[in-house]
Protein backbone atom coordinates (compact mmCIF):
# COMPACT_ATOMS: atom_id res chain seq x y z
CA UNK A 1 0.00 0.00 0.00
CA UNK A 2 1.23 3.56 -1.07
CA UNK A 3 1.32 5.92 1.73
CA UNK A 4 2.07 9.36 1.24
CA UNK A 5 4.12 10.33 4.27
CA UNK A 6 5.27 6.52 4.78
CA UNK A 7 5.84 4.57 7.45
CA UNK A 8 3.87 7.54 9.77
CA UNK A 9 0.70 7.84 7.50
CA UNK A 10 0.37 3.96 7.77
CA UNK A 11 0.37 4.23 11.36
CA UNK A 12 -2.69 6.42 11.30
CA UNK A 13 -4.64 3.82 9.21
CA UNK A 14 -4.15 1.34 12.48
CA UNK A 15 -6.61 1.65 14.83
CA UNK A 16 -6.30 3.94 17.72
CA UNK A 17 -7.46 1.89 20.49
CA UNK A 18 -5.52 -1.45 19.51
CA UNK A 19 -3.93 -3.42 22.38
CA UNK A 20 -1.35 -5.63 20.75
CA UNK A 21 -1.15 -9.42 22.32
CA UNK A 22 1.39 -10.36 19.36
CA UNK A 23 3.61 -8.86 16.87
CA UNK A 24 6.08 -9.76 14.83
CA UNK A 25 9.79 -8.54 14.85
CA UNK A 26 14.01 -5.00 11.44
CA UNK A 27 14.42 -2.19 8.63
CA UNK A 28 15.94 -1.45 5.51
CA UNK A 29 18.94 1.70 6.34
CA UNK A 30 17.63 4.91 4.68
CA UNK A 31 20.42 6.91 3.51
CA UNK A 32 19.75 9.99 6.15
CA UNK A 33 20.86 13.87 4.80
CA UNK A 34 22.19 16.53 7.50
CA UNK A 35 19.07 18.83 7.78
CA UNK A 36 20.37 21.75 6.70
CA UNK A 37 18.89 25.67 7.34
CA UNK A 38 19.63 28.50 4.90
CA UNK A 39 20.97 31.72 6.68
CA UNK A 40 22.62 30.76 9.44
CA UNK A 41 25.34 32.73 9.19
CA UNK A 42 22.58 35.56 9.90
CA UNK A 43 21.75 33.98 13.20
CA UNK A 44 22.37 35.18 16.57
CA UNK A 45 24.74 32.86 18.71
CA UNK A 46 24.33 33.97 22.30
CA UNK A 47 27.84 32.24 23.56
CA UNK A 48 29.60 34.48 21.12
CA UNK A 49 28.77 37.74 23.34
CA UNK A 50 29.91 36.09 26.55
CA UNK A 51 33.10 37.64 26.31
CA UNK A 52 36.65 35.81 26.88
CA UNK A 53 35.97 35.72 30.97
CA UNK A 54 32.40 34.37 30.62
CA UNK A 55 33.91 31.33 28.01
CA UNK A 56 36.67 30.90 30.88
CA UNK A 57 34.32 30.93 33.45
CA UNK A 58 31.96 28.25 31.58
CA UNK A 59 34.69 25.69 30.94
CA UNK A 60 36.30 25.90 34.27
CA UNK A 61 34.41 22.09 35.11
CA UNK A 62 37.04 20.67 32.54
CA UNK A 63 40.25 21.10 31.14
CA UNK A 64 41.16 24.62 29.75
CA UNK A 65 40.49 24.82 25.85
CA UNK A 66 43.89 25.35 23.77
CA UNK A 67 43.76 28.31 21.60
CA UNK A 68 46.01 29.54 18.91
CA UNK A 69 46.59 32.78 17.78
CA UNK A 70 45.09 32.29 14.50
CA UNK A 71 42.66 29.30 14.75
CA UNK A 72 41.99 27.28 17.92
CA UNK A 73 43.03 23.47 18.42
CA UNK A 74 40.11 20.73 19.31
CA UNK A 75 39.98 20.56 22.65
CA UNK A 76 41.02 17.39 24.44
CA UNK A 77 38.12 15.09 25.31
CA UNK A 78 37.30 14.82 28.57
CA UNK A 79 35.59 12.65 30.66
CA UNK A 80 31.93 14.14 30.22
CA UNK A 81 30.12 11.57 33.26
CA UNK A 82 32.19 13.21 35.91
CA UNK A 83 30.75 16.50 34.80
CA UNK A 84 27.71 15.75 34.32
CA UNK A 85 27.64 14.06 37.51
CA UNK A 86 29.06 16.57 39.46
CA UNK A 87 26.30 19.42 37.95
CA UNK A 88 23.27 17.40 38.72
CA UNK A 89 23.07 15.94 35.15
CA UNK A 90 23.35 12.26 35.29
CA UNK A 91 20.69 10.23 36.44
CA UNK A 92 20.53 6.80 34.89
CA UNK A 93 23.30 5.20 32.29
CA UNK A 94 23.73 2.26 30.66
CA UNK A 95 27.42 0.95 31.24
CA UNK A 96 29.85 3.16 33.59
CA UNK A 97 32.50 2.08 30.77
CA UNK A 98 31.13 5.70 28.95
CA UNK A 99 33.62 7.30 31.67
CA UNK A 100 36.76 5.94 30.67
CA UNK A 101 35.18 5.99 26.60
CA UNK A 102 34.59 9.54 26.93
CA UNK A 103 38.21 10.65 28.13
CA UNK A 104 39.79 8.46 25.54
CA UNK A 105 38.11 9.00 21.97
CA UNK A 106 35.42 11.56 20.56
CA UNK A 107 32.16 10.51 20.68
CA UNK A 108 29.52 11.61 19.17
CA UNK A 109 26.16 11.62 21.41
CA UNK A 110 22.54 12.61 20.61
CA UNK A 111 18.89 14.10 22.14
CA UNK A 112 15.60 13.87 20.58
CA UNK A 113 13.20 16.65 20.31
CA UNK A 114 9.53 16.13 19.10
CA UNK A 115 7.96 19.09 17.72
CA UNK A 116 5.08 19.01 19.94
CA UNK A 117 4.74 23.15 19.91
CA UNK A 118 6.31 25.64 17.48
CA UNK A 119 9.49 26.46 20.18
CA UNK A 120 10.89 24.46 23.37
CA UNK A 121 10.51 24.64 26.99
CA UNK A 122 12.61 25.07 29.81
CA UNK A 123 12.26 21.90 30.22
CA UNK A 124 13.77 20.83 26.84
CA UNK A 125 16.93 22.76 28.00
CA UNK A 126 18.28 20.35 29.85
CA UNK A 127 18.98 18.04 27.15
CA UNK A 128 20.30 21.29 25.84
CA UNK A 129 22.55 21.47 28.42
CA UNK A 130 23.90 17.89 28.38
CA UNK A 131 24.38 17.88 24.72
CA UNK A 132 26.51 21.40 25.24
CA UNK A 133 28.73 19.93 28.03
CA UNK A 134 29.42 16.99 25.61
CA UNK A 135 30.17 19.71 23.63
CA UNK A 136 33.02 21.22 26.15
CA UNK A 137 34.53 17.97 26.75
CA UNK A 138 35.20 17.02 23.33
CA UNK A 139 32.77 15.50 21.73
CA UNK A 140 29.88 16.53 19.11
CA UNK A 141 26.43 16.58 19.58
CA UNK A 142 23.11 15.44 17.79
CA UNK A 143 20.49 17.58 17.95
CA UNK A 144 17.40 15.23 16.75
CA UNK A 145 14.45 16.10 15.27
CA UNK A 146 11.17 13.78 15.74
CA UNK A 147 9.80 15.57 12.30
CA UNK A 148 8.63 11.16 11.93
CA UNK A 149 8.21 10.49 16.23
CA UNK A 150 6.47 13.47 16.10
CA UNK A 151 3.73 12.62 13.89
CA UNK A 152 3.46 9.52 16.20
CA UNK A 153 3.62 10.79 19.70
CA UNK A 154 5.08 9.21 22.99
CA UNK A 155 3.25 7.77 25.37
CA UNK A 156 5.66 8.14 28.52
CA UNK A 157 4.37 10.32 31.05
CA UNK A 158 1.12 10.62 29.52
CA UNK A 159 -2.24 9.56 30.48
CA UNK A 160 -4.00 10.13 27.37
CA UNK A 161 -2.76 9.54 23.41
CA UNK A 162 -1.82 13.17 22.56
CA UNK A 163 -3.57 15.13 19.85
CA UNK A 164 -2.89 14.46 16.43
CA UNK A 165 -1.07 17.22 15.02
CA UNK A 166 -1.63 18.61 11.26
CA UNK A 167 1.45 18.03 8.59
CA UNK A 168 1.65 21.75 8.06
CA UNK A 169 1.58 22.50 11.95
CA UNK A 170 4.60 19.58 12.37
CA UNK A 171 6.73 21.19 9.75
CA UNK A 172 6.04 24.60 11.51
CA UNK A 173 7.46 23.20 14.80
CA UNK A 174 10.18 21.18 13.35
CA UNK A 175 11.72 24.95 11.80
CA UNK A 176 10.96 26.73 14.77
CA UNK A 177 13.03 24.05 17.21
CA UNK A 178 15.61 23.57 14.54
CA UNK A 179 16.47 26.99 14.44
CA UNK A 180 16.62 26.93 18.50
CA UNK A 181 19.01 24.00 18.51
CA UNK A 182 20.80 25.32 15.85
CA UNK A 183 21.41 28.95 17.72
CA UNK A 184 21.84 27.67 20.58
CA UNK A 185 24.24 24.76 20.25
CA UNK A 186 26.73 26.88 17.57
CA UNK A 187 30.00 26.95 19.46
CA UNK A 188 31.98 30.39 20.25
CA UNK A 189 34.42 31.23 17.37
CA UNK A 190 37.86 30.00 17.64
CA UNK A 191 37.20 27.83 20.69
CA UNK A 192 37.59 24.21 18.65
CA UNK A 193 34.41 22.54 19.75
CA UNK A 194 32.53 20.83 17.47
CA UNK A 195 30.08 22.47 15.62
CA UNK A 196 26.36 20.64 16.06
CA UNK A 197 24.86 17.95 13.40
CA UNK A 198 20.75 18.26 13.28
CA UNK A 199 19.09 15.79 12.10
CA UNK A 200 15.38 14.85 11.41
CA UNK A 201 14.14 11.04 11.54
CA UNK A 202 11.76 12.00 9.02
CA UNK A 203 14.38 11.66 6.38
CA UNK A 204 14.76 7.75 6.78
CA UNK A 205 10.92 7.31 8.24
CA UNK A 206 8.95 9.24 6.02
CA UNK A 207 9.32 7.08 2.69
CA UNK A 208 9.14 3.72 4.64
CA UNK A 209 6.16 1.53 4.13
CA UNK A 210 4.61 -0.22 6.90
CA UNK A 211 5.57 -3.71 5.76
CA UNK A 212 9.32 -2.94 5.09
CA UNK A 213 9.23 -1.50 9.01
CA UNK A 214 7.35 -4.97 10.12
CA UNK A 215 9.92 -6.93 8.14
CA UNK A 216 13.07 -5.12 8.92
CA UNK A 217 12.59 -4.04 12.47
CA UNK A 218 9.53 -5.60 13.68
CA UNK A 219 11.47 -8.74 13.67
CA UNK A 220 14.05 -8.15 15.86
CA UNK A 221 11.25 -6.48 18.68
CA UNK A 222 9.72 -8.45 21.73
CA UNK A 223 6.24 -8.09 22.19
CA UNK A 224 6.99 -9.20 25.94
CA UNK A 225 8.88 -6.62 26.84
CA UNK A 226 7.39 -3.94 25.57
CA UNK A 227 4.41 -4.66 26.73
CA UNK A 228 6.13 -4.48 30.30
CA UNK A 229 7.20 -1.14 30.01
CA UNK A 230 5.77 1.15 33.08
CA UNK A 231 4.76 3.57 30.20
CA UNK A 232 2.70 0.64 28.25
CA UNK A 233 1.48 -0.61 31.17
CA UNK A 234 -0.19 2.51 32.63
CA UNK A 235 -1.28 3.25 29.62
CA UNK A 236 -3.14 -0.01 29.30
CA UNK A 237 -4.62 -0.02 32.75
CA UNK A 238 -6.32 3.25 31.93
CA UNK A 239 -9.72 3.38 30.68
CA UNK A 240 -8.44 4.60 26.83
CA UNK A 241 -5.64 2.16 26.69
CA UNK A 242 -2.87 2.74 24.33
CA UNK A 243 -3.24 3.03 20.61
CA UNK A 244 -0.60 0.87 18.10
CA UNK A 245 0.21 3.90 16.83
CA UNK A 246 1.93 5.01 20.43
CA UNK A 247 2.91 1.27 21.22
CA UNK A 248 5.15 1.47 18.43
CA UNK A 249 7.07 4.39 19.40
CA UNK A 250 9.55 3.00 21.19
CA UNK A 251 10.73 1.27 18.41
CA UNK A 252 10.94 4.46 16.07
CA UNK A 253 13.06 5.61 18.38
CA UNK A 254 15.15 2.92 19.27
CA UNK A 255 15.64 2.34 15.20
CA UNK A 256 16.90 5.85 15.08
CA UNK A 257 19.57 5.13 17.59
CA UNK A 258 20.49 1.93 14.73
CA UNK A 259 20.07 3.99 11.78
CA UNK A 260 22.16 7.07 13.48
CA UNK A 261 25.19 4.40 14.77
CA UNK A 262 24.85 2.90 10.78
CA UNK A 263 25.30 6.22 8.83
CA UNK A 264 27.12 8.68 11.03
CA UNK A 265 28.75 7.11 14.11
CA UNK A 266 26.89 8.19 16.98
CA UNK A 267 27.39 6.12 19.84
CA UNK A 268 25.65 8.05 22.18
CA UNK A 269 21.75 8.92 23.02
CA UNK A 270 20.27 10.87 25.51
CA UNK A 271 17.30 11.70 27.11
CA UNK A 272 15.28 12.13 30.56
CA UNK A 273 14.53 10.25 33.41
CA UNK A 274 11.34 9.26 31.62
CA UNK A 275 12.71 8.19 28.21
CA UNK A 276 14.82 5.19 30.38
CA UNK A 277 12.55 2.50 29.05
CA UNK A 278 12.83 4.12 25.45
CA UNK A 279 16.48 4.10 25.65
CA UNK A 280 17.02 0.63 26.37
CA UNK A 281 14.45 -0.27 23.39
CA UNK A 282 17.30 1.47 21.17
CA UNK A 283 20.34 -0.32 23.30
CA UNK A 284 18.17 -3.23 22.84
CA UNK A 285 17.34 -3.20 19.39
CA UNK A 286 21.25 -2.35 18.35
CA UNK A 287 22.29 -5.49 19.69
CA UNK A 288 19.89 -7.18 17.86
CA UNK A 289 19.63 -5.85 15.06
CA UNK A 290 23.63 -4.65 14.81
CA UNK A 291 25.09 -7.86 17.02
CA UNK A 292 27.16 -7.37 20.21
CA UNK A 293 27.71 -8.45 23.53
CA UNK A 294 24.20 -9.22 25.96
CA UNK A 295 23.69 -7.10 28.51
CA UNK A 296 25.01 -7.75 31.81
CA UNK A 297 23.70 -7.07 35.20
CA UNK A 298 22.89 -3.29 36.67
CA UNK A 299 25.22 -1.48 38.78
CA UNK A 300 24.80 2.26 37.92
CA UNK A 301 24.61 5.38 39.83
CA UNK A 302 21.08 5.17 39.95
CA UNK A 303 17.97 3.04 39.92
CA UNK A 304 14.60 6.10 40.61
CA UNK A 305 13.84 6.12 36.93
CA UNK A 306 10.36 5.49 36.14
CA UNK A 307 11.23 3.09 33.96
CA UNK A 308 13.36 1.46 36.28
CA UNK A 309 11.10 -1.96 36.86
CA UNK A 310 11.22 -2.65 33.42
CA UNK A 311 11.64 -6.17 32.03
CA UNK A 312 14.73 -6.87 30.42
CA UNK A 313 15.57 -3.72 31.44
CA UNK A 314 17.81 -3.53 34.69
CA UNK A 315 18.04 0.07 36.52
CA UNK A 316 20.93 1.63 36.76
CA UNK A 317 23.93 0.63 34.67
CA UNK A 318 24.21 -2.56 32.09
CA UNK A 319 26.84 -3.45 29.45
CA UNK A 320 26.76 -0.67 26.62
CA UNK A 321 24.82 -2.08 23.42
CA UNK A 322 27.31 -3.84 20.85
CA UNK A 323 28.04 -1.35 17.87
CA UNK A 324 28.59 -2.60 14.54
CA UNK A 325 30.22 -1.55 12.27
CA UNK A 326 28.28 0.30 9.20
CA UNK A 327 27.42 -2.66 7.35
CA UNK A 328 26.04 -4.43 10.67
CA UNK A 329 29.22 -6.48 10.94
CA UNK A 330 30.02 -7.91 13.93
CA UNK A 331 33.77 -6.80 13.78
CA UNK A 332 32.63 -3.74 15.60
CA UNK A 333 31.28 -4.91 19.08
CA UNK A 334 34.83 -3.38 20.29
CA UNK A 335 32.69 -0.10 20.05
CA UNK A 336 29.80 0.00 22.32
CA UNK A 337 27.43 2.58 22.32
CA UNK A 338 25.65 3.99 25.17
CA UNK A 339 22.49 5.23 26.77
CA UNK A 340 22.43 8.42 29.58
CA UNK A 341 19.66 10.16 31.09
CA UNK A 342 19.49 13.25 33.15
CA UNK A 343 16.99 14.19 36.17
CA UNK A 344 13.96 16.25 35.41
CA UNK A 345 13.80 19.76 36.36
CA UNK A 346 11.85 19.41 39.56
CA UNK A 347 11.50 21.54 42.64
CA UNK A 348 12.44 20.90 45.91
CA UNK A 349 8.44 20.14 46.72
CA UNK A 350 8.66 17.26 43.73
CA UNK A 351 6.80 19.93 41.36
CA UNK A 352 7.70 20.72 37.85
CA UNK A 353 10.12 23.82 37.37
CA UNK A 354 8.95 25.22 34.15
CA UNK A 355 5.31 26.14 34.53
CA UNK A 356 4.01 29.50 34.97
CA UNK A 357 0.79 30.81 35.54
CA UNK A 358 0.64 31.47 31.61
CA UNK A 359 2.03 27.87 30.97
CA UNK A 360 4.80 26.44 29.22
CA UNK A 361 8.25 29.04 29.76
CA UNK A 362 9.15 28.81 26.42
CA UNK A 363 12.57 29.47 25.01
CA UNK A 364 10.94 31.41 21.69
CA UNK A 365 11.30 34.92 21.98
CA UNK A 366 8.09 35.89 20.54
CA UNK A 367 6.06 32.64 22.39
CA UNK A 368 7.58 34.17 26.15
CA UNK A 369 9.54 37.74 25.73
CA UNK A 370 13.09 37.95 27.13
CA UNK A 371 12.03 39.89 30.04
CA UNK A 372 8.71 36.92 31.32
CA UNK A 373 11.56 34.55 30.97
CA UNK A 374 14.01 36.42 33.26
CA UNK A 375 11.52 37.39 35.93
CA UNK A 376 10.30 33.85 35.77
CA UNK A 377 13.66 32.34 36.70
CA UNK A 378 14.57 35.64 38.91
CA UNK A 379 11.04 33.95 41.46
CA UNK A 380 12.93 30.65 42.00
CA UNK A 381 12.47 29.89 45.13
CA UNK A 382 15.63 30.02 47.65
CA UNK A 383 15.44 26.18 48.16
CA UNK A 384 16.18 25.73 44.42
CA UNK A 385 18.10 28.17 43.14
CA UNK A 386 21.64 26.83 43.88
CA UNK A 387 20.51 23.00 41.86
CA UNK A 388 19.33 25.28 39.10
CA UNK A 389 22.73 26.85 38.81
CA UNK A 390 24.58 23.59 39.07
CA UNK A 391 22.10 22.42 36.35
CA UNK A 392 21.05 25.11 33.57
CA UNK A 393 24.66 27.64 34.16
CA UNK A 394 28.16 26.97 33.06
CA UNK A 395 28.91 28.91 35.98
CA UNK A 396 32.14 27.05 37.49
CA UNK A 397 31.15 25.08 40.65
CA UNK A 398 33.63 26.73 42.86
CA UNK A 399 31.76 30.21 41.93
CA UNK A 400 28.19 27.93 43.17
CA UNK A 401 29.69 27.47 46.13
CA UNK A 402 30.91 30.60 46.64
CA UNK A 403 26.85 31.85 46.00
CA UNK A 404 25.59 29.10 48.18
CA UNK A 405 28.09 30.06 51.25
CA UNK A 406 26.89 33.98 50.53
CA UNK A 407 23.65 33.11 50.79
CA UNK A 408 23.79 31.71 54.80
CA UNK A 409 26.11 34.60 55.78
CA UNK A 410 25.08 37.18 57.33
CA UNK A 411 24.30 40.73 55.38
CA UNK A 412 23.05 38.76 52.08
CA UNK A 413 21.00 41.00 49.63
CA UNK A 414 18.00 38.69 49.20
CA UNK A 415 17.81 37.51 45.90
CA UNK A 416 21.19 38.00 44.59
CA UNK A 417 21.91 34.41 43.84
CA UNK A 418 18.21 34.56 41.63
CA UNK A 419 19.31 37.52 39.71
CA UNK A 420 22.95 35.68 38.76
CA UNK A 421 20.90 32.43 37.81
CA UNK A 422 18.13 34.53 35.59
CA UNK A 423 20.91 36.40 34.16
CA UNK A 424 22.94 33.91 33.12
CA UNK A 425 20.47 31.28 31.58
CA UNK A 426 18.76 34.46 29.94
CA UNK A 427 21.93 35.02 28.37
CA UNK A 428 22.30 31.77 27.35
CA UNK A 429 18.93 31.77 25.65
CA UNK A 430 18.28 35.14 24.23
CA UNK A 431 22.18 36.00 24.18
CA UNK A 432 22.95 39.41 25.32
CA UNK A 433 21.03 41.97 23.73
CA UNK A 434 17.64 39.58 24.70
CA UNK A 435 19.35 40.17 28.03
CA UNK A 436 19.65 43.65 28.41
CA UNK A 437 15.98 44.14 27.30
CA UNK A 438 14.88 42.00 30.32
CA UNK A 439 16.91 44.25 32.59
CA UNK A 440 15.87 47.43 30.84
CA UNK A 441 12.39 46.45 31.79
CA UNK A 442 12.51 45.04 34.59
CA UNK A 443 14.50 48.51 36.17
CA UNK A 444 11.70 50.41 34.29
CA UNK A 445 8.85 48.37 36.49
CA UNK A 446 11.02 48.87 39.81
CA UNK A 447 8.90 51.51 42.26
CA UNK A 448 10.27 54.68 41.82
CA UNK A 449 12.87 54.05 38.95
CA UNK A 450 14.00 56.34 36.61
CA UNK A 451 14.77 54.27 33.70
CA UNK A 452 14.92 55.77 30.21
CA UNK A 453 12.66 54.26 28.43
CA UNK A 454 12.24 52.64 24.92
CA UNK A 455 9.40 50.51 22.83
CA UNK A 456 10.93 48.00 23.39
CA UNK A 457 10.72 47.84 27.25
CA UNK A 458 7.53 48.78 27.10
CA UNK A 459 5.97 46.04 25.34
CA UNK A 460 8.27 43.77 26.78
CA UNK A 461 6.39 44.61 30.69
CA UNK A 462 2.62 44.60 28.46
CA UNK A 463 2.15 41.82 30.68
CA UNK A 464 3.22 42.03 34.14
CA UNK A 465 1.49 46.06 34.32
CA UNK A 466 -1.97 46.98 34.03
CA UNK A 467 -3.15 48.64 30.61
CA UNK A 468 -5.47 50.95 29.20
CA UNK A 469 -6.82 52.59 26.05
CA UNK A 470 -7.64 55.94 25.27
CA UNK A 471 -8.07 57.78 21.84
CA UNK A 472 -4.95 59.89 20.72
CA UNK A 473 -7.43 63.20 20.91
CA UNK A 474 -7.72 62.00 24.68
CA UNK A 475 -4.12 61.60 25.22
CA UNK A 476 -2.18 64.56 23.55
CA UNK A 477 -3.11 67.58 24.84
CA UNK A 478 -5.04 66.18 27.50
CA UNK A 479 -4.50 66.76 30.93
CA UNK A 480 -2.39 64.45 32.77
CA UNK A 481 -4.93 64.35 36.00
CA UNK A 482 -7.90 63.80 33.09
CA UNK A 483 -5.89 61.10 31.54
CA UNK A 484 -5.02 59.52 35.07
CA UNK A 485 -8.58 59.54 35.92
CA UNK A 486 -9.76 58.52 32.77
CA UNK A 487 -7.65 55.47 33.33
CA UNK A 488 -8.53 54.46 36.79
CA UNK A 489 -5.46 55.90 38.23
CA UNK A 490 -5.73 57.91 41.91
CA UNK A 491 -2.76 60.18 41.82
CA UNK A 492 -0.58 60.38 44.96
CA UNK A 493 1.10 62.99 46.14
CA UNK A 494 2.69 61.66 49.40
CA UNK A 495 6.20 61.73 50.05
CA UNK A 496 8.27 59.42 48.40
CA UNK A 497 5.28 59.24 45.74
CA UNK A 498 4.92 61.62 42.94
CA UNK A 499 3.55 61.19 39.47
CA UNK A 500 6.19 59.90 36.58
CA UNK A 501 5.07 59.94 33.13
CA UNK A 502 7.49 57.04 31.24
CA UNK A 503 9.62 57.60 34.44
CA UNK A 504 10.17 60.99 34.24
CA UNK A 505 8.91 62.77 37.48
CA UNK A 506 5.94 65.75 36.79
CA UNK A 507 6.18 68.37 38.86
CA UNK A 508 3.74 70.77 37.01
CA UNK A 509 0.18 69.75 38.49
CA UNK A 510 -1.46 71.25 34.99
CA UNK A 511 0.85 69.21 32.64
CA UNK A 512 -0.62 67.92 28.91
CA UNK A 513 0.60 65.04 27.66
CA UNK A 514 2.08 66.08 24.59
CA UNK A 515 3.14 63.83 21.33
CA UNK A 516 7.14 63.61 22.42
CA UNK A 517 5.26 61.86 25.81
CA UNK A 518 4.28 58.43 23.50
CA UNK A 519 7.11 56.29 22.91
CA UNK A 520 6.90 55.42 19.40
CA UNK A 521 3.72 56.85 18.53
CA UNK A 522 1.46 54.33 20.66
CA UNK A 523 2.07 54.30 24.61
CA UNK A 524 3.33 56.18 27.57
CA UNK A 525 4.05 55.05 31.12
CA UNK A 526 1.98 56.44 33.74
CA UNK A 527 3.08 56.17 37.69
CA UNK A 528 1.40 57.56 40.70
CA UNK A 529 3.76 56.63 43.40
CA UNK A 530 5.72 53.81 43.51
CA UNK A 531 3.58 50.80 42.75
CA UNK A 532 0.89 51.98 40.69
CA UNK A 533 1.60 52.28 37.15
CA UNK A 534 -0.13 51.86 34.17
CA UNK A 535 0.63 51.60 30.32
CA UNK A 536 -2.01 53.81 28.42
CA UNK A 537 -1.51 52.83 24.55
CA UNK A 538 -3.25 54.99 21.64
CA UNK A 539 -6.37 53.03 20.88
Amino acid sequence: MACRSGLTSCSRLCARAFRPTSMPTRLLVGVARPHALEGLSSLRQPWRSLGASCLRAAATDIEPLQQGSAAATAPQVQDVCAVLQSRGLLQDVTSPDLATVSSQEQLLAYCGFDPTAESLHLGNLLGIMVLAWFQRCGHTPVALLGGATGRVGDPSGKSAERPVLSEELIERNVKGIELTLRTLLQPPPGSGLSEPLVLNNLDWFGGMGLLTFLREIGKYARVGTMLAKESVRKRMESESGISYTEFTYQLLQGYDFVHMRRQYGVRVQVGGSDQWGNILAGTDLMRRMMGGPEAADACGPSSSSSEAGDAAAPTGTQQGAGAGSSDGSEGAAADPCFGLTFPLLLKADGSKFGKSEGGAVWLNADMLSPYQFYQFLFKTADADVIKFLRMLTFLPLEEVASIEAAMQAPGYAANTAQRRLAEEVTRFVHGEQGLQQALKATQALAPGAATKLDADSLEAIAGDAPSASLPRDRLVGALLADVMAAVGMQPSKAAGGGVRVNNERIEDELHMLSEEDLIDSRMVLIAAGKKNKMLVRVA
